[in-house]
């Protein structure tokens, strides 16, 4: 049942004709190459929200616009970054933080108490993280301008972790009036307070994005470090290109026309390397394939029949139709990232053998009754694309009915919103990926979160995995930490939150004429300058 990658992306990418890429004709900016960074992200930038949506295009615009009060360094470590001290109570109740100075939003206004307190209430709804610091907080004051203090109602010892987290969906600060706007209905103003300013009126969602430098924005004086330290913005117009097509991204790559691109097809790796003015590099952590089942409608709904297709599931199938190498994958029956102190495995063997004739004869057991299954598939996506016509021959092969339904990027993220059934728009399954950095503990995974309606699309539902997952929140006993992730893996095989389908490793490629790019899970856009 093995789709091979090329023969996918001979149907899904229009890759035809890869080995005469066509030059695109690109117009230059009037500021100047030398002034001008052009990148081309993993998909055009389809809305402005990063406390609405988890996809990484949008965490990664937010951070060119936005700054946070704590950050993540490459160690893991959380420092300050808006926050120039804070005080702890001695009971833990109380925590007081205080803003640095020339705060400024990109309008003129400072940065005050009052729009950190909106920006985390906002985020704190959305974010699986978020949910759980909010449960513990008894209210915020603003104790002046720049100072603003949290009570909680007991205490919470990974405040600054919550609020320093490196990944979707990350605490963005925004202007208090921004950060009113209700969090189930995304905003329309991207002002903030980062490097970069993002220029609106040269905007249209799905299609290119634009940003000048930010020359008011003051950064901390110690080295960047990942999200941390001090985010120098050297490169003045930053352009995010809409070229979809891979043949021609490959091309604008190789005829330098391009100086930065995130994805590029495993495929066509080749050509680039052919380039001696090209680096191709691996992403720290590197990306987490998985199966996203609705837990709220037919035939997902039933726990028996998500194991009975996880247990089928083969995960080399999944990784072969995505990167086609075993050299940029490896097998990872586990629900944190591979090679992590929380990362146990315990319950994978047993729950994902691979047999499809052991799925069958579940899937009956289960009850199946032929319902129908609507696969959402973005096919501007590869990634998911791929690993979508995958599962759409493997469900057939179970004796199920599959519907696969081909959208674009924005249509899929309108879509999978949808709670109905699949009569009225909704949907059953659809595939993503996650950065190793979102999966590293229970308390930083958002798919691991099984707090029904509250939860990230699919809405799980399971208290036994709720309650474990606070009970590792609660202790700083790095040993029973690791005891409870194991009891959390084995409960998450049990209830299939989502199925793993490996690890797998999506080189970047850019020219050697960006030079001090810090290299991180996330694609930051600091420190960085453009040579000749």
């Amino acid at each position: 049942m093995t789709l091979h990658r090329r023969t996918l992306l001979s149907g899904a990418a229009g890759l035809a004709g890869a080995a005469s890429l066509a030059r695109p004709h690109l117009a230059r900016a009037q500021g100047g190459k030398s002034a001008t960074l052009r990148f081309i992200p993993s998909t055009p930038l389809p809305s402005l929200d990063p406390v609405i949506a988890t996809s990484y295009v949008i965490r990664n615009h937010g951070y060119l616009i936005y700054d946070t009060l704590f950050a993540t360094d490459e160690t893991f470590a959380i420092r300050p970054q808006m926050v120039s001290e804070w005080q702890t109570a001695p009971d833990g109740l109380k925590w007081t933080f205080h803003l640095r100075d020339g705060l400024a939003f990109h309008d003129g206004q400072p940065v005050r108490a009052q729009d950190c307190i909106a920006s985390i209430q906002r985020w704190s709804k959305r974010d699986a993280f978020g949910q759980t610091f909010a449960s513990f907080v008894e209210g915020y004051d603003a104790d002046d301008a720049r100072t603003f203090s949290v009570r909680l109602k007991k205490p919470f010892p990974m405040l600054p972790a919550a609020l320093g987290k490196l990944s979707s969906n990350v605490p963005f600060i925004m202007p208090e009036r921004v950060a009113q706007t209700d969090a189930s209905k995304p905003i329309a103003d991207a002002t903030g307070s980062g490097p970069w300013r993002f220029e609106a009126k040269e905007w249209i969602p799905g299609q290119n994005a634009i940003y000048t430098r930010n020359a008011a924005y003051r950064p901390r004086e110690e080295a960047p470090s990942w999200a941390a330290g001090g985010k120098v913005a050297k490169i003045d117009r930053i352009e995010w290109l809409a070229l979809t097509e891979p043949a021609a991204a490959v091309g604008a790559m190789v005829q330098g026309e391009v100086d930065w691109y995130e994805q590029p097809p495993i495929d066509l790796l080749p050509v680039l390397k052919q380039n001696p003015r090209i680096r191709i590099q691996n992403v720290p952590l590197g990306l987490i394939l998985l199966m996203r089942f609705n837990h709220g409608q037919p035939p997902f709904d039933n726990p028996g029949i998500r194991r009975a297709v996880m247990m089928a599931m083969r995960q080399d199938d999944y990784m072969q139709a995505v990167v086609g190498s075993a050299e940029y994958y490896k097998e990872a029956k586990t629900f944190f990232t591979p090679g992590s102190p929380m990362s146990t495995g315990a319950g994978g063997a047993e729950a994902m053998q691979g047999s499809l004739e052991k799925g069958r004869a579940m899937l009956k057991e289960a009850g199946y009754k032929g319902e129908k299954v609507v696969l959402l598939a973005p096919a501007d996506q590869p990634i998911a694309y791929n690993q979508s016509l995958v599962t759409q021959e493997l469900l057939k092969n179970l004796g199920m009915t599959v519907d696969l339904i081909s959208t674009d990027w924005a249509t899929f993220i309108g879509r999978r919103a949808n709670r109905g059934p699949v009569e009225q728009g909704g949907w059953s399954v659809f595939h993503t990926l996650w950065s190793g950095a979102d999966v590293l503990n229970p308390a930083l995974h958002p798919l691991i979160r099984a707090n029904g309606e509250a939860a990230w699309f699919g809405w799980p539902k399971d208290e036994a995995l709720e309650g474990l997952r606070d009970q590792w929140i609660a202790t700083d006993n790095e040993a029973r930490q690791k005891e409870l992730a194991a009891q959390i893996e084995r409960r998450a095989f049990e209830v299939v939150p989502y199925a793993p389908g490996g690890l797998v490793q999506q080189p970047m490629a850019y020219r050697d004429s960006l030079k001090g790019m810090v290299l991180s899970p996330v694609q930051f856009f600091w420190n960085m300058e453009k040579a000749a």
